[in-house]
């Protein structure tokens, strides 16, 4: 094997990144707990909005849920009305007309 062929595959910086992962990580594991101490406070406040956000967007979609169930019943009373009113209407034989305004 030549030496072209060693860096064109990429060897040589998959190795300098695992030595240099390993530097990092004798240098930071022994740090994680006190890291988490320190963070816990942002952690908390940052899950507390969420669990704020997720109630918010829940009300938002109970109301929505519920606007639209009405504008459906709403929506559905007048298709009943409607199909009232055309199974009233004088048929095309010549029926007499049942509604007050063609009285």
């Amino acid at each position: 094997m030549k030496i072209d062929d060693f860096t064109k595959t990429g060897t040589p910086l998959g190795i300098a990144i695992g030595i240099g992962a390993t530097v990092l990580a004798t240098a930071v594991i022994p740090a994680l707990p006190a890291l988490a101490r320190a963070a816990r406070p942002t952690i908390r406040a940052a899950i507390k909005s969420g669990i704020l956000l997720a109630e918010k967007g829940r009300e938002l979609m109970s109301e929505t849920s519920e606007e639209l169930e009405d504008i459906f019943a709403e929506a559905r009373a007048e298709l009943l009305s409607e199909s009232e009113i055309d199974q009233t209407e004088p048929a095309e034989h010549g029926e007499p007309s049942t509604h007050k305004e063609d009285l």
